[in-house]
C-alpha cells in the first residue's frame, strides 16, 4: 500500500477525471434523473447504486468518503454535516431509551451536554468512569451499555487514555467502542488497529484544509460484530458487517436530514491533500510552544502531551508517535488574567474552532464549557485561569513573539 501522503493527494489511483482534470467534479444538485420509473424504483428500494437525492447520497461526498476509507483502511464511511452530527448519529443508532453510554468526564463541552442533557430526554444515561485507569471500565458497563466513548485526546483536559486497553475490556463485555479521533484524524493515529469499532471525526478541523467548511465523519472499521448489538439484529441478518453504515444510509442520517453539503465535501477533498503536512506543523509549533510557555514567569502551568511533566506523556508517546496534537492550555490564575492576555494578543486570532491554518486563543470556562456551574467545571478540570492555544502553521517565532507581549503587559 501506498504511503498515507501519496493516498491523501491521489486517492485509490491516478486516472484523471472528467476532461482530464486533476480535481474530483463537484456535483452541486439536489436531485438526479433516472432514465426510468423502474430504475428510480430499485434505487430508493437500495436494490441499485444510484444517487437520487443528496440528502442521502451524493457523488462528491461519495468521492470524500471514500478517499478516508482508504486512508484510514475502514470497511465504511459516511460523512455527515458536522462532528456534533457524527457523534449523534452514532449515538441514535446505537442506543434507546434504558441504554447507557460508558465515558469520562473529561470531554468536550458540546458532547457531555449532548450525552447529559439532550439523550437524557430520550431516557438514554451516562455512566462516568475514570479512563486513566482503564480497570475502573469493566465495572460499570453492564448489559444496557451501548458503547464506550472516548476521545484521542481530551479537550482542553489533553488526558489520554490507553485506547488499546478501553478496546480489549469493551471487547470483553461485547460493547463497541466509539472513538472521537478529531485531534489526531487517521494520520497520528490508528484506530482500527487499537480495536476501535467506530472513529467519529469533526472534518471542519485539520481535515477541511485550515477551517474553510463544518463537516464531520463516521468511519466504521468493520472490527465489531455488530449481531451482538440489540439494535441491529434484524439489520445484521440483511447486511452482516454493514449493519450499522445500512441503518444510518437508510434511517438515522436520512431521516434527520445530517447530509454534509457537496460543496463542503469537495473543498475537504482538496484539504485532504496537504492534510499530514498541516498535522506536522501544527503539532511542530505546539511542542515549541509549550516549552516556552513552560519556561515564562507569568505562566503558572502548562499542559500539553508532548511535554515530559504530562502525565500522559508516557502513553500519548506509545500511541501517537513523535507528534501530541495542535492544541495546549495553560493556567494563568484568574479569569482576568485570562482576558487580559487574550485582548493584548495582535497576530494569534480571538475564536473558537481548532487545527485552523491560524493560531486561535480561547477562554474554555466563560465559553464551549459556560453553560456548567462553577462546581461543574471544577471537576471536569476547567479553571478560571486556563487559557486554550490551538497552534496553526504560521512561523513559531512570531506565534512566541506574540505571547510575549502580551505575558509582558499582565
Amino acid at each position: 500500500m501506498r504511503a498515507f501522503a501519496t493516498r491523501a493527494v491521489h486517492g485509490a489511483n491516478t486516472t484523471p477525471h472528467a476532461h482530464g482534470s486533476l480535481r474530483p467534479p463537484l456535483f452541486d444538485s439536489a436531485a438526479f434523473e433516472f432514465s426510468s420509473a423502474r430504475d428510480l424504483e430499485l434505487a430508493f428500494a437500495g436494490q441499485k447504486p444510484a444517487h437520487s437525492y443528496s440528502r442521502i447520497t451524493n457523488p462528491t461526498v461519495e468521492e470524500l468518503e471514500r478517499r478516508i476509507a482508504l486512508l484510514a483502511n475502514a470497511f465504511a464511511v459516511i460523512g455527515v454535516s458536522s462532528g456534533m452530527a457524527a457523534i449523534t448519529n452514532v449515538a441514535m443508532a446505537l442506543s434507546q431509551s434504558g441504554m447507557n453510554i460508558v465515558t469520562t468526564r473529561f470531554l468536550f463541552g458540546h458532547t457531555r451536554s449532548l450525552f447529559e442533557t439532550t439523550l437524557a430526554r430520550f431516557g438514554i444515561s451516562i455512566r462516568l468512569t475514570d479512563f486513566s485507569d482503564p480497570s475502573t471500565i469493566e465495572s460499570v458497563i453492564d448489559e444496557q451499555t451501548a458503547f464506550v466513548f472516548l476521545e484521542t485526546i481530551t479537550n482542553p483536559q489533553l488526558e489520554v487514555a490507553d485506547i488499546t486497553a478501553i478496546s480489549s475490556i469493551a471487547a470483553r463485555r461485547n460493547v463497541p467502542v466509539i472513538l472521537d479521533g478529531t485531534l489526531t484524524t487517521p494520520y497520528l493515529f490508528d484506530a482500527k488497529a487499537a480495536g476501535v469499532a467506530v472513529e467519529v471525526l469533526s472534518s471542519t478541523k485539520y481535515i477541511s484544509g485550515g477551517a474553510t467548511t463544518i463537516g464531520g465523519l463516521v468511519v466504521d472499521y468493520g472490527t465489531f460484530d455488530w449481531g451482538r448489538t440489540s439494535l441491529l439484529t434484524d439489520t445484521f441478518r440483511k447486511a452482516g458487517p454493514g449493519a450499522l453504515a445500512l441503518r444510518l444510509r437508510r434511517e438515522i442520517y436520512r431521516n434527520t436530514g445530517s447530509c454534509l453539503a457537496p460543496h463542503n465535501a469537495w473543498l475537504q477533498l482538496l484539504g485532504i491533500e496537504t492534510l499530514p503536512l498541516r498535522i506536522e506543523k501544527s503539532c511542530e509549533n505546539a511542542l515549541s510552544i509549550a516549552r516556552f510557555l513552560e519556561q515564562h514567569p507569568a505562566v503558572n502551568s502548562v499542559n500539553y502531551p508532548g511535554l515530559a511533566t504530562s502525565p500522559f506523556h508516557g502513553i500519548a508517546r506509545r500511541q501517537f508517535g513523535n507528534r501530541f496534537g495542535g492544541i495546549l492550555t495553560f493556567d494563568l490564575g484568574t479569569r482576568e488574567r485570562s482576558f487580559a492576555l487574550i485582548d493584548a494578543l495582535q497576530l494569534i486570532r480571538r475564536a473558537t474552532n481548532v487545527n485552523d491554518n491560524k493560531t486561535l486563543i480561547i477562554h474554555p470556562a466563560s465559553t464551549i464549557f459556560g453553560e456548567f456551574s462553577p462546581e461543574e467545571r471544577t471537576a471536569m478540570r476547567i479553571p478560571d485561569g486556563q487559557i486554550r492555544l490551538s497552534l496553526g502553521i504560521e512561523d513559531a517565532a512570531d506565534i512566541m513573539e506574540d505571547l510575549s507581549q502580551g505575558l509582558e503587559r499582565l
